[in-house]
């Protein structure tokens, strides 16, 4: 394991996955037997894709992260070298590394299987501080929510900005909310968090709550909704066509680290993280379709979008 402690841009800390993707027409039904199209093996992971992305849009990055002693960890230790990515690993001996079975159906929508040995849940002890410090950005997914924790408290302590890709209510995620500054969760959880059946007042109430400098939620083919405390802001998807979902979000958050570190406006950083995620979704795979900032930015100029959902709107008619 390096101890290189380098300064860069971007820190992650979080979840990596060896990704076998499946190309069905259908989603099968229970019982049913069906073929399928294609299979595809390449590296994923939420995190692990998203300081990939950035480090190919030029960015300097760091990941840090727990794997197995296999095949996929070796894997992901090349496409780390192969992106220039410095990757600070903790190997587990005899553990598998994380994997995840892929079906993508006909419209490119994603269904995701996951296996994880416990064994590769990254503890706080294993981390140094020095790896969050020196640099201008850390982004966490929350999974190893206890790592995270501790690692968001030492960039919270150090001024530097928190960046966040949260999907489920992990047990003890609050503290973690708490010391995030840009609050991007998944479409479900904020009312999943906030016990909330009003998605409106459930992204305000978490907000409220946790005190964040932005409060946001993707929404897939709804594009993104954010709030900054005073006014929502929002963003809608490019109407592209879709291989394969896999990976958006990750792209997603990528496109926003990206904006933030260039000191873009918000509503230009939400457009080009919606056009990084669209043109991630025309390729297979979590990292097959990132292209350069240069074709990002022609989807930006040149795409349409996708409609607002219904209870967008009324959101953005209400004063600041």
């Amino acid at each position: 394991m390096s101890l290189s402690v380098r300064s860069v841009d971007l820190v992650g800390v979080g979840l990596n996955a060896t990704d076998t993707v499946i190309a069905v027409d259908h989603y099968p039904e229970r019982g049913s037997k069906i073929g399928y199209r294609d299979e595809t093996v390449m590296p994923g992971g939420q995190v692990a894709s998203t300081v990939v992305a950035c480090a190919h849009w030029g960015l300097s990055a760091r990941y840090v992260g727990k794997l197995g002693d296999d095949d996929a960890a070796r894997l992901h230790a090349r496409e780390f070298e192969r992106a220039g990515v410095e990757a600070q690993i903790v190997n587990v001996a005899g553990a598998a590394s994380h994997k995840s079975l892929i079906l993508v159906d006909h419209d490119g929508e994603r269904t995701v299987l996951g296996r994880r040995d416990p064994r590769l849940t990254l503890r706080p002890e294993e981390i140094r501080r020095e790896w969050i410090v020196n640099a201008r950005a850390l982004h966490v997914d929350g999974y190893d929510t206890a790592a995270a924790t501790l690692a968001a408290t030492w960039a919270r302590e150090a001024g530097v900005p928190v960046i966040s890709d949260i999907d489920e209510p992990y047990p003890g995620v609050e503290a973690l909310l708490e010391k995030i500054d840009y609050l991007i969760v998944s479409r479900d959880f904020p009312c999943a968090l906030m016990g909330e059946t009003d998605y409106a007042k459930a992204l305000l109430a978490m907000h409220e709550r946790f005190g964040n400098i932005l409060s946001a939620t993707t929404l897939g083919p709804g594009g993104v909704l954010a709030f900054d405390g005073k006014q929502f802001h929002y963003s809608a998807a490019f109407n592209v066509p879709v291989v394969d979902t896999t990976g958006a979000g990750d792209t997603f958050h990528a496109g926003f680290i990206f904006g933030l570190l260039q000191g873009w406006s918000l509503d230009r950083i939400m457009e080009y993280s919606c056009a990084a995620a669209a043109r991630n979704c025309m390729f297979t795979g979590a990292r097959g379709g990132l292209g350069t900032v240069a074709e990002i930015e022609a989807i930006v100029a040149t795409t349409p979008r996708h409609s607002a959902p219904a209870y967008v709107t009324p959101l953005l008619a209400i004063p600041a």
